[in-house]
């Protein structure tokens, strides 16, 4: 019996310091290598293309928008879709090669594990953090509110929970962090405003305590130290910033009405 094939999909832009590992740990498991790039400006394309991927430039209109696009571009039914900054772990190669036999789901589960400043984040919601990024294409499609994009398998479709870990890459630095986080939570409500969300005076102070107990007392991010403590509270600040700045747009909104 011939083995399933799949198409391994990357959406990439300045990834040169990730995307050699990411492509690496394809080896075997993916049949062809699609990185949809937008407009990298180092050395992300040249490593893609001496890696012998298919190299496809597109401009970024959104995270979803560009996942899907990427799927258009897929060649086999069967798609694994990764960021630049992720990797598969052994044990997680070693589950999909299984699959490749006999694919018995449309989609499959596996854990993130998240890598914050060269630490393993094991708790908080950074863990187990679980994603359904291999599936049937045919099936279902990119969907939510940029940035959180996730993959939406049809109603009645087939899932499983694979063993193994995605290994991801998040920042570097504490400042990146940051950087990163204030342009995500902005980008949230600019896609909250565009859907007709709204926010109460309260809400960002509301979010702001219930995201910090959420992730720091729930989901126990104190077991992290101090890693654990900057992601939890600097994950409330961003839940705050983005309130605001969703409060802030239709305030902005309201006046030019009455100008």
């Amino acid at each position: 019996m011939e083995k399933t094939k799949i198409s391994a999909v990357i959406i990439t832009f300045n990834e040169a310091s990730f995307i050699e590992r990411c492509i690496s740990s394809l080896e075997g498991v993916a049949d062809e290598i699609v990185v949809v790039d937008s407009f990298s400006n180092d050395a992300t394309e040249m490593i893609c293309r001496r890696l012998n991927t298919r190299f496809i430039r597109h401009k970024f209109e959104g995270y979803v928008e560009q996942k899907n696009y990427a799927l258009s571009m897929a060649v086999y039914p069967y798609v694994l879709s990764l960021d630049g900054d992720e990797a598969l772990s052994e044990e997680l190669k070693k589950s999909i090669l299984k699959i490749k036999d006999n694919p018995d789901s449309d989609g499959y589960y596996f854990n993130r594990l998240n890598n914050f400043c060269g630490k393993w984040m094991r708790h908080s919601i950074w863990y187990p953090d679980r994603r359904l990024r291999l599936f049937n294409a045919s099936k279902g499609r990119w969907v939510g509110p940029n940035p959180h994009d996730r993959f939406m398998l049809n109603p009645g479709s087939r899932t499983k929970k694979l063993n193994g870990d995605l290994l991801h890459w998040t920042y570097n630095s504490i400042e990146e962090f940051y950087a990163k986080s204030k342009t995500f939570s902005d980008i949230s409500a600019k896609a909250y405003f565009k859907n007709g969300k709204k926010a109460s005076v309260f809400s960002p102070a509301i979010h702001f305590f219930w995201r910090f107990f959420l992730m720091y007392i729930l989901h126990l991010g104190f077991l992290d130290g101090r890693e654990g403590w900057i992601v939890c509270l600097h994950g409330a600040k961003s839940t705050y910033r983005k309130y605001s700045t969703l409060r802030m747009l239709w305030k902005n909104e309201e006046n030019q009405k009455h100008e």
